[in-house]
């Protein structure tokens, strides 16, 4: 081995090793340390310097001869392989790393080594040998922590979109499995004396299948109760029996697998814990722990978020449902017909309103209407004037008086709460008559004058007028008597649908005539039918565009035993006279 073998050689530290100048004398490889020359007389590094040399370096060093026979091991080397040993052949050391002509990797004696061959002169060969276990360890750590980062970056994804508590619960155990657990359990808070639970467990790593059911609550383990009351359980030794006993671990021996439960945070107490349970060859470390642990406060807050949107919704339903606009009561002679469509389709609710109370006389008394504005506001006003007419109607069944004592009451709660909101209105009564027909009596508060329709064809527009409905505190009510005969139908309607804009250019509205011709001709029609076409009509005329409220009410006169026929006659008979004519009161 010369000295330019070693010199020319980097020894792994980054530094570049710089040729000398000074021409050294030869070293032999077969030659003992003791017999090897003095120093140069020019002041040149004699070989015999250079294992003083190697001893600095950052890497081990290992020279070998032709035949394999160890020269040199600087101390580094000794230290991390101290198998190999001056004077014997490496081979005997039993390191499979270093027979090979690559460079390798492998781990001794605890630690991470990398070697890598370099050949010198006369067939000899020396080694570095590098302990990479603390720049090993952390890149797998940085690993590890991108590794986990990730999984708790799609964790947060995947459980941002359930906003049903089954849904996210599901949700959760899916999640579990395989990166944090074999088996994976969640565990509700008990309600009723009954706690629901699912588990997912894990196959090949994949979840082969997500269960649920129901378990007494008496019945949860006793580090359930635990988890449940805020505490992660310390007594691990016998939570897996715990979990068996109970059917959770069924793939899981209960002498060989590893558990822990972790809470999941909620708003004043845990929505509900989490088991977690590997195979004992692989155990929770603190790593693990702490995964687990930012995993359960993730579907914590996924759980108490489904859970107060669930809640929300069914209030919100209910709220809904004691809003809507409620059907007309069936009544003797008569059939009802109604269309409602809200300006807010999400919401289910607006401001128009209809609907009828039947009379102990054996009328009813029905109406439409519409207050002022839109939406949840318009649709809680409507909630409280629907509530005054159930109540008035039955101590003053006259129309044009019942609605006045609406006006007084509306003007009473509206100045008490500060609104201003005003509504229109048609309030009617209708009595049958023995020949089948109708008698209608009908107020009107400022809305849209009602429509007849005559068994003839004709289409008539009722003259009624009169002011609007808690606005002033007498106001100007107007009244008419109208007759049907078996087959007319009388017809009440919003302004949502005359004041729809759409057509061609997007913004004409319907307007009253357009609506006199899309129901001239339809005399022949059930009411429900003649209500529904009216909505039709009116959706298709305004496209896609925003509109109002849209409220439909029709009653038509049956007469006696008469059936109600469901043919849609659309299409005006030929010859009748569509000009509409006015009834006079």
């Amino acid at each position: 081995m010369s000295a330019a073998d070693v010199r020319d050689h980097d020894p792994g530290d980054g530094r570049a090793a710089t040729p000398s100048t000074v021409e050294t004398p030869t070293w032999s490889a077969g030659a003992p340390a003791a017999a090897l020359p003095p120093r140069a007389p020019d002041g040149g590094l004699a070989t015999q310097d250079w294992p003083d040399v190697v001893e600095h370096f950052r890497e081990g060093l290992i020279v070998c001869a032709a035949g394999g026979v160890v020269r040199h091991v600087s101390p580094v080397a000794e230290r991390l392989l101290p198998e190999v040993v001056p004077g014997e052949l490496l081979a005997a050391a039993g390191v499979t790393a270093l027979t090979g002509e690559d460079p390798a990797e492998f781990t001794r004696h605890g630690r991470r080594l990398r070697v890598r061959p370099v050949p010198l002169s006369a067939a000899g060969r020396c080694w570095y040998v590098e302990d990479v276990t603390d720049s090993v360890g952390r890149a797998d750590a940085l690993l590890a922590e991108r590794a986990r980062s990730a999984f708790l970056a799609v964790v947060g994804e995947k459980l941002g979109n359930p906003l049903h508590p089954d849904r996210a619960a599901a949700a959760v155990v899916r999640l579990a499995v395989p990166t944090v657990a074999d088996v994976a359990v969640l565990v509700l808070a008990p309600h009723s004396g009954r706690a629901r639970w699912w588990r997912a467990i894990g196959s090949d790593g994949a979840v082969s299948a997500v269960d649920s059911a129901m378990l007494a609550a008496t019945a949860l383990p006793a580090a359930i109760e635990e988890g449940l009351a805020g505490t992660e359980p310390h007594a691990l030794d016998w939570l897996v029996e715990q979990a068996a006993e109970v059917g959770w671990l069924p793939d899981l021996d209960g002498t060989g697998a590893t558990a822990r439960v972790v809470p999941l945070p909620g708003l004043d107490a845990p929505a509900g814990v989490l088991l977690v349970a590997r195979a004992a060859t692989t155990s929770y470390d603190e790593a693990d722990l702490d995964l687990v642990r930012a995993f359960a406060a993730r579907a914590g807050a996924a759980l108490t978020t489904a859970v107060l949107y669930r809640d929300q919704v069914e209030v919100a339903d209910t709220l809904q449902a004691s809003l809507l606009p409620v059907e007309p009561a069936p009544a003797s002679g008569v059939q009802w017909g109604t269309a409602y469509r809200p300006a807010q389709a999400g919401l289910r609710i607006g401001g128009d309103f209809y609907g009828s109370h039947r009379l102990t006389d054996g009328g009813s008394v029905f109406f439409l209407g519409d207050v002022s504005g839109k939406g949840v506001e318009a649709a809680v006003f409507t909630g409280q004037l629907r509530q005054c007419l159930q109540a008035l109607h039955r101590v003053e069944p006259q129309p044009g008086r019942l609605l006045k004592l609406l006006n007084d009451a509306l003007l009473e709660t509206t100045q008490a709460h500060g609104q201003g909101r005003f509504a229109t209105m048609v309030l009617g009564v209708q009595h049958p008559q023995r020949d089948g027909g109708l008698t209608v009596t009908m107020a009107g508060g400022g809305h849209l004058p009602p429509l007849v329709l005559r068994a003839s064809g004709e289409v008539e527009v009722v003259p009624l007028s009169g002011m609007l409905i808690g606005v002033v505190p007498d106001p100007r009510i107007g009244e008419v008597t109208v007759r049907l005969e078996p087959g007319e139908t009388c017809l009440l309607y919003s302004d949502g649908v005359t004041e729809a804009r759409g057509g061609r250019r997007g913004d004409e509205q319907f307007g009253a005539e357009r609506l006199l011709r899309t129901v001239t001709g339809c005399h022949r029609m059930p009411a429900p039918a003649l209500a529904e076409r009216i909505e039709q009509v009116t959706c298709d005329w305004l496209g896609h565009g925003d509109h109002d409220d849209i409220a439909v009410l029709a009653l038509r006169a049956t007469g006696p035993g008469t059936r109600a026929t469901r043919h849609l006659r659309a299409v005006p008979t030929a010859g009748v006279d569509r000009r509409p004519r006015e009834l006079h009161a």
